[in-house]
């Protein structure tokens, strides 16, 4: 059985449906059985626009600094922490961490660096179900997890 659980979240009622089922799990386990979930938002920056630098230069987009970032990384560690509240409430260790890209990577490779980086045993993930040109468009970051991630994954589809 997972000792440690890895639940992405990307701040959306649909992308919480994992935790429920992650509970249910737990409850399923026997007491001495311990489990820690780790919970992880990637955060893309945002990126401000600079208005015409100079007549041959067009305008350019910059990503926000560092401390332009924190009060961002504050409310996505303190939506975790609000997410985590009902597991910790049933005695459950839960770590949250917000990671922020700049590599430009995917939020998919984000999450297996993640995986990697706490060993975890299980990856729980919602999907929203996108399929055809909507995947196409969008891709998806379970599908992606699921494909390059060397852990189990416990995937959750949410209700259209």
């Amino acid at each position: 059985m997972p000792q440690k659980i890895l639940i992405p979240l990307d701040g959306s009622k649909l992308g919480e449906t994992a935790l429920h089922h992650v509970e249910k799990l737990i409850s399923a386990l026997s007491a001495e059985q311990k489990v820690e979930v780790a919970l992880l938002q990637v955060l893309k920056p945002p990126t401000r626009l600079i208005e015409k630098l100079s007549d041959v230069a067009g305008n350019v987009e910059l990503p926000l600094t560092e401390e332009e970032m924190e009060p961002i990384k504050k409310q996505a560690l303190d939506y975790l922490n609000k997410a985590a509240q009902h597991l910790r409430t049933k005695g459950v260790a839960v770590k949250c961490n917000v990671v922020v890209d700049r590599t430009g990577r995917s939020s998919a490779e984000e999450i297996i660096k993640a995986e990697d980086a706490i060993s975890a045993d299980l990856v729980a993930m919602s999907t929203h179900g996108r399929h055809g040109v909507s995947r196409w468009i969008f891709g998806s970051v379970t599908q992606k997890v699921l494909e390059a991630g060397k852990m189990p994954v416990l995937i959750v589809r949410t209700a259209r």
